[in-house]
């Protein structure tokens, strides 16, 4: 396992951007503890308004857990009130803003130091994402549209969980410029690769046969793949089905993520019949499987803090200069990746497709 300073990535431990937490229909009113970017968290939804909240974990008090209690009569009897949380040690309660609103056992003013920071979410296609920035500043970015997710013919997805892994997430990054994996890993043969870095976009738009995602030898695969910042990933794929693919990685821990996978499918029929779900389920599996080829090398690979590159691999080195500026203060991003943005062709692989419009 290597950590952000074994890269050389920049002076912020994790990177800032928008990330994925849970599963929207994972978060109710009973509070759970979860863990990134190196500290832990209380998430819940409000019982008032049904909004998500997530607070840092610790109460100010006495240093009590807020999320991690079933025993204490508080968090049996009214763990989350309204939108609010009681610390379960001696009832303390904290607002979705984090500030303490109430000491059952204290009438006079409550501390300022009395709060828990609380953390920008946004629930968004089945999703609860986080913004993290270590400046404490505010998006400066939004989320992927997602457009296609509950609209007529497409089937929603099912996120599936990939679990936690001892992996930097420069490791992931690398493959959004890594043409020459697709064959001996995916079985694809690539007609076309390219990639283009835009401000906090990193895009691969690639066309070629498909050993699985499409139907027939003769069919071809096209994708267009955006990472939205550097935890989001959305594909838009064209082969044996219309789709949008999304994988997500968040840090746990400095060197260790957690990773999600998703496919809404596109079918036949505006409201779904048990045929389409079948199919959708299908290729879901497929989909999931393709993607767990390359999980399995990170899982066991050693780090590559710098890739012996040749003239025909995909453009790493351009790639990871736009990753640095999600590790840096956002007022060096621009002039980070100004000498990599543009579009970037693989040397000997033919222009894009004349009938493919990105």
């Amino acid at each position: 396992m290597a950590t952000t300073a074994d890269y050389k990535i920049g002076p912020h431990t994790f990177p800032r951007g928008w990330f994925m937490v849970a599963l929207s229909s994972e978060v109710t009113d009973q509070p759970q503890g979860v863990r990134y970017f190196g500290q832990d968290f209380a998430l819940y939804r409000g019982k008032k308004t049904g909004k998500v909240v997530l607070l840092d974990a610790y109460c100010p008090h006495m240093g009590t857990h807020l999320a991690k209690n079933k025993t204490s009569y508080t968090a049996r009897d009214g763990h989350v009130i309204d939108d609010d949380i009681q610390c379960p040690y001696h009832a303390w309660r904290f607002g979705p803003d984090g500030r303490c609103k109430h000491i059952p056992y204290y009438d006079g003013a409550i501390p300022k130091a009395a709060s828990v920071k609380s953390w920008p979410v946004r629930e968004h296609a089945g999703v609860v994402f986080v913004w993290h920035d270590p400046e404490g500043g505010e998006p400066d970015f939004d989320l992927p549209p997602l457009a296609e997710y509950g609209q007529p013919y497409w089937v929603p997805w099912t996120i599936d969980k990939l679990g936690v892994m001892a992996s930097h997430p420069q490791e992931i990054i690398d493959n959004i410029a890594d043409l020459p994996h697709l064959g001996p890993i995916h079985g694809s043969t690539v007609e076309y690769f390219e990639n283009e870095f835009r401000g906090h976009k990193a895009i691969q738009r690639q066309a070629g046969g498909h050993r699985t995602l499409v139907a027939g030898p003769g069919d071809k695969l096209y994708t267009d793949t955006v990472y939205h910042g550097p935890g989001i990933l959305v594909s838009h794929l064209t082969g044996l089905f219309e789709t949008v693919l999304m994988i997500t990685h968040t840090p746990v821990d400095d060197g260790v993520i957690e990773v999600w996978h998703g496919l809404l499918v596109k079918v036949p029929n505006a409201v779904p019949v048990e045929a389409d779900l079948e199919a959708a389920r299908g290729f879901n599996e497929s989909s999931r499987l393709a993607f767990l080829q390359d999980f399995e090398v990170w899982g066991n690979k050693r780090p590559a803090l710098n890739i012996l590159q040749v003239p025909t691999d995909g453009p790493f080195h351009k790639a990871r200069i736009w990753y640095k500026q999600f590790y840096h203060p956002r007022s060096e991003a621009k002039r980070l990746i100004a000498p990599v943005e543009g579009v970037h062709v693989v040397p000997g692989t033919p222009g894009w497709p004349l009938d493919r419009v990105s």
